[in-house]
C-alpha cells in the first residue's frame, strides 16, 4: 500500500523577482532595498511563474525511502568536463605535431587512487585519495536536444525538464527546499555559489534556471558570486541606518500591492516574496550570517582551499551546510570557451581546472568527515556532458559542431585536447550521503568512440537517487495549473539503488 509522503514545513528564502513592467523610479527603489544581493538574483524564468497560484504537494504513490542524507553539495563543473581527461582515463598519447586528432583519447596519463580499481588522470591526485569514501559513475548520459548548448543542457540537468517549457520549472535546489524545508529557520535552504548570472547571451539564460519557478521567490537560490564578499550579502547597508532600510523593505511591499490586480503576479506569488523578505530579515539578524563570513575560517584552514573562487566556494559550501544549509551548489563557473568549455588548449585548460578543483575537493571531503557531517551530506561532483575529440553529441546522432575548425593532425599546441560535446558519456562523482566507498558504476569503451556499455544514467534517473537520498520519492509532483509537476521528468526517475551501501 503506497504511504502518503509529508515533507517538512517549508521556510522562507530569497529570490530577486524580475519585475519588468516597474517605471524607472519604481525600479530605482526595488534596486536599492535590493542591493548587496541579499534578497538573491533574478532568474528570468520567474516571470512565466508570477500569475500562477499556489503548487500543492500530491501525495506520491511510492513510499518515502529512508533517508540517507539531510543535505546536498553540488560541485557543477560548467562547461563539459572531459571524462577522458579527468575521472575516465583511456590510452594516453603525448603531444607530437603531425599525430591525428582523432588518436588522442587522454592528454593525460593514468594514476592510481587510494582504491585499486579506480584510476584517475594526473593532476586528480588529492581527489583520487579520497575515492575510498566515494563512487565514481562513468555513465551519465545527457539527453538529446538537438543542436548542443550549454545553457539547454544546464537547464535540463538542473530542472530536469527539457527546454522550452510552458511554466517557469524550478531548479533542483529549490524543489528540495520546497519539498523538506529548511534544516535551520534562520538559514538560506538553497544557496549557490560562483556564478555570474547578469550578461547577454548564454550567460543571460543561465537565469532561467536559477530560480524557484512556480514554487515561490521564498525557495529561490542565494546567489553569492564571489565567496570572498559573501558576508556582505548579509549585511544591511551600513549608509542607510535601521531606520531608512525598513522603511524601503515597506515601501517595496506596498509597491507589490498597488493597483491594477496582478501587476506584480498572483496573490501567491506576492505573498511568497513577501514570506522571502521575511527570511532574508530573520538572516540579517541571526549568528547564522557567521557561515558566510570566510575572514573567520582559521588561516591554515582557509589557504587549504584557497585555489581562487572555486576552492573558496568549496570552504564557504562546508561552512554553509554546518551552519545547516540544506542544498548548496558551487559552480567553477560556465564562461563559453573558457574553463571546462576547451574546444582548443583543451590540455592547457584541463590542467588549469584540475588545479583548481583538486585541492578544494579533496579538502572539503576529508573536513566533512572529520566534522561528523559526511555520513548525512551527500556530495555530488557533476557537469552537462562528457567531452571527445571527434565526436559531437554521440555517434549515430552526430550533430553541428560548435568549435573552430578542427584539423585532421595537431601542428600546434592549441591542438592538443580539441574536444567535442559528448553527450553518450560522462563521469560523476558521489561521496557521503549513504553512498558506496570505493565503487565504480557503469563501464565505457576503451577506444574511440568512448561511449557507454553498461548502466546509463540519464538525468532522470541521477535526480531520483538524489532524491532518494534525502527520502523524497521520484514520483512526487505538484500541482500546477491543474496538472501535476513531477520532480523527475513525468515522474519516471529511478533511484540507482545499487550506488547505496
Amino acid at each position: 500500500m503506497a504511504r502518503e509522503f509529508h515533507p517538512r514545513p517549508a521556510a522562507p528564502h530569497d529570490e530577486d523577482p524580475t519585475l519588468s513592467s516597474l517605471s524607472r523610479e519604481e525600479r530605482r527603489v526595488y534596486a536599492e532595498v535590493s542591493r548587496r544581493q541579499f534578497l538573491g538574483a533574478t532568474a528570468a524564468g520567474t516571470l512565466a511563474a508570477l500569475a500562477g497560484g499556489a503548487p500543492r504537494l500530491q501525495a506520491s504513490t511510492t513510499s518515502a525511502p529512508k533517508a540517507t542524507a539531510d543535505a546536498v553539495i553540488v560541485l557543477w563543473m560548467a562547461g563539459g568536463m572531459a571524462q577522458t581527461e579527468t575521472f575516465d582515463p583511456k590510452r594516453y598519447t603525448p603531444y607530437a605535431p603531425g599525430v591525428p586528432i582523432s588518436d588522442v583519447l587522454s592528454t593525460f596519463p593514468t594514476i592510481d587512487t587510494a582504491v585499486d580499481h579506480i584510476k584517475f588522470t594526473r593532476g586528480l591526485e588529492r581527489i583520487g585519495s579520497v575515492m575510498d569514501r566515494g563512487t565514481v559513475i562513468r555513465t551519465f548520459q545527457a539527453a538529446d536536444l538537438g543542436f548542443i548548448l550549454h545553457s539547454r543542457h544546464q537547464y535540463h540537468w538542473h530542472t530536469g525538464y527539457v527546454p522550452p517549457q510552458p511554466m517557469a520549472m524550478p531548479h533542483i535546489g529549490s524543489i528540495i527546499s520546497r519539498t523538506l524545508g529548511p534544516r535551520e529557520p534562520d538559514m538560506p535552504a538553497f544557496i549557490a555559489v560562483g556564478q555570474t548570472v547578469e550578461g547577454a547571451g548564454e550567460i543571460g539564460t543561465l537565469k532561467a534556471f536559477h530560480t524557484a519557478g512556480f514554487l515561490g521567490t521564498e525557495h529561490g537560490p542565494f546567489l553569492i558570486v564571489d565567496p570572498q564578499d559573501a558576508a556582505s550579502a548579509v549585511r544591511p547597508p551600513k549608509e542607510l541606518g535601521a531606520t531608512r532600510f525598513q522603511s524601503r523593505r515597506q515601501l517595496f511591499e506596498q509597491l507589490l500591492a498597488q493597483e491594477p490586480v496582478g501587476r506584480y503576479g498572483s496573490d501567491f506569488q506576492r505573498e511568497s516574496l513577501v514570506r522571502a523578505l521575511d527570511g532574508a530579515d530573520r538572516l540579517l539578524r541571526s549568528s547564522s550570517a557567521k557561515a558566510f563570513d570566510l575572514a573567520l575560517e582559521p588561516r591554515a584552514s582557509y589557504d587549504a582551499y584557497d585555489t581562487g573562487r572555486f576552492g573558496q566556494g568549496c570552504l564557504l559550501a562546508r561552512r554553509l551546510v554546518e551552519a545547516g544549509a540544506r542544498y548548496v551548489e558551487v559552480t567553477s563557473e560556465y564562461i563559453p570557451f573558457l574553463n571546462w568549455d576547451s574546444h582548443e588548449h583543451g590540455h592547457e585548460r584541463a590542467d588549469a581546472m584540475k588545479k583548481l578543483i583538486d585541492a578544494p575537493v579533496a579538502q572539503l571531503i576529508r573536513d566533512l568527515e572529520a566534522r561528523g557531517l559526511l555520513d548525512r551530506t551527500l556530495v555530488v561532483l557533476a557537469s552537462e556532458f562528457g567531452r571527445d575529440a571527434v565526436t559531437e553529441g554521440k555517434v549515430g546522432k552526430e550533430v553541428k559542431d560548435q568549435a573552430i575548425n578542427i584539423p585532421n593532425v595537431m601542428s600546434d599546441i592549441r591542438h592538443y585536447g580539441m574536444h567535442r560535446h559528448f553527450t553518450a558519456a560522462g563521469s560523476i562523482l558521489m561521496f557521503g550521503g549513504g553512498i558506496k566507498k570505493g565503487f565504480v558504476y557503469g563501464k565505457t569503451a576503451d577506444e574511440r568512440p568512448c561511449t557507454t556499455l553498461e548502466h546509463p544514467v540519464p538525468v532522470e534517473h541521477l535526480h531520483a537517487t538524489i532524491f532518494h537520498a534525502l527520502g523524497i520519492p521520484a514520483d512526487t509532483a505538484y500541482t500546477v495549473e491543474k496538472r501535476p509537476v513531477y520532480v523527475t521528468r513525468d515522474g519516471l526517475g529511478k533511484p540507482i539503488t545499487d550506488l547505496f551501501a
